[in-house]
């Protein structure tokens, strides 16, 4: 599997040259950052390329840097993080493309080349906030729709900024200030007079 790997990685070398900000091999695993300006071409080389053929894309998802590294990070904050499929030659790429704007993180929708993203790229949009221009039908996934903010950001409340309960009075689910009661957490200890004797 190395041999294979480094096969993948001096073919990437060499057909994407400056295109590639970084080409890292760790634990057997190679990982390609790539500049957003470069990404929509670079993702069609991997694609149709009779030496790479990635084919399938079998996750994407939404990374925040804000807080890598304990705070030392000094680049762009947002990235979307692709794993790539090759079946024909039997091999993995982990693909990151950093958005360049932190305030409005977007990104281009890679739908025409892997169609089987619609769903991640809503997802990553939905958790991280990340807009994904040109996807068709870019909403929420997993939050409800009145949901204010992207719940994967570092600088999200844990609590969130409100709750969400039934209400038997007014017959409907209602939505209200967050109320989490302060508790003391400490493990309370039983021990048997004859334990272990």
């Amino acid at each position: 599997m190395a041999k294979k790997i480094d096969a993948l990685q001096q073919a990437l070398t060499t057909a994407l040259g400056d295109k590639a900000v970084s080409l890292k091999n760790a634990l057997g695993e190679l990982t390609l950052v790539v500049k957003q300006s470069e990404w929509n071409e670079v993702a069609r080389l991997l694609c149709d390329a009779p030496q790479f053929q990635f084919r399938s894309c079998i996750d994407l998802c939404g990374m925040d840097y804000s807080a890598y590294k304990e705070g030392a990070w000094d680049g762009a904050r947002f990235a979307v993080v692709y794993h790539l499929l090759s079946v024909e030659h039997n091999v993995r790429l982990r693909v990151r493309v950093f958005c360049p704007d932190d305030e409005l993180p977007t990104m281009p929708s890679m739908l025409e080349v892997w169609p089987g993203v619609n769903w991640f790229e809503r997802e990553a949009f939905d958790l991280y906030g990340i807009v994904f221009t040109g996807h068709p039908d870019l909403r929420r996934i997993l939050t409800d729709y009145g949901f204010v903010g992207h719940p994967f950001r570092k600088d999200f409340p844990l609590s969130g900024h409100v709750e969400m309960r039934y209400d038997p009075v007014q017959g409907r689910v209602i939505y209200q200030p967050v109320t989490i009661e302060p508790r003391e957490i400490v493990p309370r200890i039983i021990r048997e007079e004859n334990y272990g004797g």
